[in-house]
């Protein structure tokens, strides 16, 4: 289900916020976002989109939307993740908005770098991006993993992902139109907006430590997260599980012409029990390897097929939704 509001003027520029869990935060991040809009020569929308939170996030939504005409609030009617929230938020913005701006709401994102992003898309790019050349309060760990993945990702996928850079970006009314036409399921919204192409630019920023509340992301998500990225953007996977298969079965023809050999030469006085063992689960270990790979990949082609909506609105402050279809 998708919604787009309308107004009788849209506005030059929309601001999207995904928002799970978020209450201790977002009155903060109001404050801080409504102080850049109102310095910009730009009448904005501001979109929250609720994402099922168990706080008082759209509570506290509902209170910002009452005391800032700008701002409109989506309530999922489940947690459908953060992909599927930005999704939303981008589904709802009106028709003709120039730019669309996607920030997270735990300010770790700075809204005042708002301004940059503006200046390099009047510039003539399409996409601009928020790289982060520091990453504060975060662990070592967390850090490592995060550039291993970005890495990872540069050299398995065939569409060019910006290195650490997160989901915090400005989009153009083009770059936004062939964003909503991309309706696939398993969505990785990096590797989308790398995928749409047109002209990108980045401005670097660093990242601050979140306000308030804790991070919804544990390394059991961040690794899905990683599984879901790869798999979407890249059959490198695929490709490696078979040349494992080849490499493997070449490697077992040959040690069994060998066996064969010295069978004949010198007869079998031994009967190669700890050699056939480690063969054997050397073999099945593969196989489940490359079994697991293939699994991954069909189970979200299952997932394709179902066709099931990306997201479920629950509930929307005004002004009122159109609905347009996914």
């Amino acid at each position: 289900m998708t919604a787009n509001p309308t107004d009788a003027s849209a506005p030059a520029l929309a601001v999207v916020v995904p928002a799970y869990n978020e209450a201790e935060v977002l009155a903060a991040f109001q404050g801080r976002l409504a102080a850049v809009l109102d310095a910009l020569d730009l009448p904005a929308r501001v979109i929250y989109v609720d994402d099922g939170s168990r706080d008082r996030t759209w509570t506290v939504i509902g209170e910002l939307a009452a005391a800032d005409a700008r701002v409109t609030g989506l309530r999922f009617s489940r947690n459908f993740g953060k992909e599927a929230a930005m999704t939303a938020g981008l589904d709802a913005v009106p028709a003709g908005c120039a730019a669309t701006v996607v920030i997270d709401a735990d300010l770790q994102d700075p809204p005042e770098l708002i301004p940059q992003l503006i200046e390099r898309w009047r510039a003539g790019y399409d996409v601009v991006y928020a790289t982060r050349s520091e990453r504060e309060g975060e662990s070592r760990l967390k850090k490592l993993t995060s550039a291993a993945f970005y890495r990872v990702m540069e050299r398995m996928s065939d569409v060019p992902i910006p290195r650490d850079t997160g989901d915090f970006r400005l989009l153009s009314a083009r770059a936004l139109a062939a964003l909503q036409g991309l309706r696939e399921r398993q969505r990785f919204m990096k590797g989308l907006f790398a995928w749409v192409g047109f002209p990108q630019a980045r401005v670097l920023y660093r990242r601050d430590p979140r306000a308030a509340g804790t991070t919804k992301w544990n390394y059991a998500r961040l690794w899905r997260f990683a599984v879901e990225g790869i798999t979407s953007f890249s059959t490198v996977p695929l490709r490696f599980a078979m040349w494992t298969g080849v490499l493997t079965s070449l490697f077992a023809f040959a040690y069994g012409i060998e066996v064969v050999i010295k069978a004949l030469l010198w007869g079998n006085a031994v009967a190669g029990y700890p050699s056939l063992m480690a063969v054997v689960l050397f073999l099945g270990g593969v196989q489940l390897l490359a079994l697991g790979v293939i699994g991954e990949y069909v189970g979200r082609t299952y997932g394709e097929i179902k066709q099931r909506p990306l997201y479920l609105i629950q509930e929307v402050t005004v002004p009122a939704p159109r609905p347009r279809a996914a």
